[in-house]
């Protein structure tokens, strides 16, 4: 796998906002088909990764969400847009922190507003003769990408399922530029670097849990439209974190050992 990014998908990871109620007739996004090769996904960078000199500008108005760093939803088409954007948004299945404990999730943006915000970080279309197509498969990318992150969360939450079974996405904030200590360990080791960091704080029911999510080139789009594959862990800022890191190490060293040697810890095996 090569180093790969570009502006959208760096960007699209920043854009989910938080819908008033899930709607009823929600169905999760998932097609056939690749987005084509002039699509922004595909555009090559040299290493290091592009994300470190994405535009991602981090506005100073006071109207920026804080849960985010993202501003106001913008569903109007930019004065030089090629064609018309759909304005419809998908929600996910990613529970949101309210204050009155109101359930709610987060959604993810609409192709109009993903094109206003890529604009509005640097990226211009004429650049990249993008299509309407193209924008339809990045969003689907993304909100496939977003999908998997949670249900990584949840499989490490399943450790504390008796304290706490509902946890909820807090906040989330990229950090691109800033890799990840095990990032950069497989980078001195000659692996690529991944083209995005996401940092995302889980509400434990009280608790707050920061996850650290690495997002690397996946290559081909499969037909589930997941392009990214991820390396989601708890960041070992707590003893807790720590020790849970420690738990699944050592339950993941357990399972090779059965599904080489047998579940009698390989003695039977050994003794042939």
């Amino acid at each position: 796998m090569g180093n790969t990014v570009s502006a959208a998908e760096v960007v699209a990871h920043e854009l989910v906002q938080p819908p008033k109620e899930l709607p009823k007739n929600y169905v999760h996004i998932a097609s056939n088909g690749n987005p084509p090769p002039e699509c922004p996904m595909h555009q090559k960078q040299a290493p290091p990764p592009k994300a470190a000199e994405c535009p991602v500008l981090h506005d100073k108005a006071g109207d920026v969400n804080p849960l985010n760093m993202m501003p106001p939803a913008n569903q109007k088409p930019a004065p030089d847009q090629p064609f018309p954007l759909p304005t419809e948004r998908q929600t996910s299945t990613i529970p949101k922190v309210t204050e009155d404990g109101k359930p709610e999730f987060w959604v993810y943006p609409s192709q109009q507003m993903f094109w206003n915000a890529m604009l509005r970080k640097g990226w211009r279309w004429k650049d990249e003769d993008v299509s309407q197509k193209d924008m339809g498969d990045i969003i689907r990318i993304h909100n496939a990408n977003n999908e998997q992150a949670w249900r990584e969360v949840l499989k490490w939450e399943a450790l504390h399922a008796k304290e706490c079974g509902n946890p909820k996405l807090k906040s989330f904030g990229g950090r691109a530029t800033d890799f990840s200590p095990r990032a950069k360990i497989r980078g001195w080791l000659g692996y690529e670097l991944p083209f995005d960091r996401h940092d995302w704080i889980v509400d434990r029911c009280g608790t707050p849990v920061r996850y650290i999510i690495d997002y690397y080139d996946g290559g081909v789009v499969g037909n589930d439209y997941k392009f990214a594959l991820l390396d989601v862990r708890p960041a070992m800022d707590s003893p807790q974190n720590v020790w849970d890191r420690m738990v699944v190490c050592y339950m993941r060293w357990k399972f090779d050992l059965q599904s080489k040697f047998g579940d009698d810890g390989g003695d039977s095996k050994v003794d042939q």
